[in-house]
C-alpha cells in the first residue's frame, strides 16, 4: 500500500516541476524592469547581472529531473529530486532569516509574497514525497499514469490537494485575476497600436494628408498612443498630423488633429469618394466599407472638437 501511495506521487512532482519551470521562464522573459527580479527566490542571494542565469537554472535543473522522472525511472532522477527540494527548503529558510520580504520565487513572479510557513511546508512535504519514490521500482513516470489504479488516483489526488493547501500562490493568482490593472498602467506594444491605427477609418481618411507612411514620433500619454507624421494641407502647406489610438477594447477609439507649425488646429474637408452623391440607405442595409466612410467623414468634420482632447499632450510637446 505504501509503495503504491509513494509511486503515485511521481506525477505530483512532475508537475510540481512542470509549473515551477514555465513560471521562472516566463517571468526571466517578461522582466522588462531593471532589478524586476530582486524579490524573488534565489535571484535576491545572487548580483543582479546573475539573477536571470540564476533563475533560467533553476528552471533548468527542474526540466531535467521532470525528464527523469516521467521517462525513466533510474533512482539517480530520484535521489536528485530528493535533494533538490531539500537544498530548496535549505534556501527558503535562508531566505526567511536573511530576507524576510523576499518571496520565494518558486513559481516566478507568482510566488512574490514573503515566505512564510506555508512554502516552507510546502517544500518539505515534497521532499519527502521525493524520498518516498526512491523505494519504489523501476517505474517511470509515464507508466504509473498508464496503467493507475484507484488507489493511485486518489493517492495522486491527496497529494495534489494537500499541496495546493500549502500553496499560497493560489490565492495571490485569483487576486491578479479579480483585480484588473488601470489602462494607463498595462503594457500595449506601440506596433499593436500602429496595426490597429491603420485598420481605422480614421486612418482612411486622413491619408491624403499625409507626406511619408511612417511616424516622426510616437509617444504615451496615460490610455492612449500617439503617432505623429509629416503632412500636406490641400494648398501644399506644411502640416503634422497626429492620431491617438486608445489602448484598451477590441475596435479601440481613434483621434486625429491636424495642426500648423505653430501648433494651431487646421480645419480640413470632409472625404469625399466619386463625383455623385449616393443614395441614402439605413446603417444596417450599408455595406461595412460605406459605414467606415460615413464614420470618416463624421470625424473629419469634428476635427476642431477632437483637437480638444489632443490639445494638452501636443502643447507639451511642441513647446519641448
Amino acid at each position: 500500500m505504501w509503495i503504491t501511495i509513494a509511486a503515485a506521487q511521481i506525477p505530483v512532482l512532475a508537475v510540481l516541476l512542470a509549473l515551477g519551470m514555465a513560471a521562472k521562464i516566463r517571468t526571466v522573459t517578461n522582466n522588462s524592469e531593471p532589478g524586476g527580479m530582486s524579490g524573488l527566490g534565489p535571484a535576491v542571494l545572487v548580483a543582479e547581472k546573475w539573477r536571470a542565469p540564476a533563475m533560467l537554472g533553476c528552471a533548468a535543473g527542474e526540466a531535467f529531473l521532470l525528464g527523469g522522472l516521467m521517462l525513466t525511472g533510474h533512482p539517480f532522477f530520484r535521489w536528485g529530486a530528493v535533494a533538490f527540494f531539500a537544498v530548496s527548503a535549505y534556501v527558503l529558510w535562508e531566505l526567511r532569516r536573511r530576507r524576510p520580504d523576499a518571496g520565494c520565487g518558486c513559481f516566478g513572479d507568482v510566488s512574490s509574497i514573503p515566505v512564510g510557513a506555508r512554502s516552507l511546508a510546502r517544500t518539505v512535504v515534497l521532499t519527502a514525497m521525493a524520498a518516498g519514490t526512491v523505494w519504489v521500482g523501476p517505474a517511470p513516470g509515464w507508466s504509473v499514469l498508464a496503467g493507475i489504479s484507484w488507489i493511485e488516483g486518489l493517492a495522486m489526488a491527496g497529494g495534489l490537494l494537500l499541496v495546493a493547501a500549502l500553496s499560497p500562490e493560489i490565492e495571490e493568482a485569483a487576486a491578479r485575476i479579480r483585480y484588473r490593472v488601470p489602462c494607463e498602467q498595462r503594457r500595449m506594444d506601440p506596433e499593436t497600436a500602429l496595426n490597429r491605427l491603420r485598420a481605422s477609418a480614421a486612418w482612411q481618411a486622413h491619408m491624403r494628408f499625409l507626406a511619408s507612411p511612417d511616424p516622426v514620433d510616437s509617444w504615451r500619454e496615460l490610455c492612449w498612443r500617439f503617432f505623429a507624421y509629416p503632412g500636406r494641407g490641400p494648398e501644399g502647406n506644411r502640416l503634422e498630423v497626429v492620431f491617438a489610438v486608445h489602448l484598451i477594447g477590441r475596435r479601440p477609439a481613434v483621434r486625429v488633429a491636424l495642426v500648423d507649425a505653430e501648433g494651431r488646429p487646421v480645419a480640413v474637408e470632409p472625404v469625399t469618394v466619386g463625383h455623385s452623391r449616393p443614395e441614402p440607405v439605413s446603417a444596417r442595409s450599408q455595406p461595412r466599407s460605406g459605414r467606415m466612410l460615413t464614420r470618416a467623414r463624421h470625424a473629419a468634420r469634428h476635427n476642431s472638437a477632437l483637437y480638444g482632447s489632443l490639445a494638452s499632450p501636443l502643447e507639451s510637446r511642441i513647446e519641448g
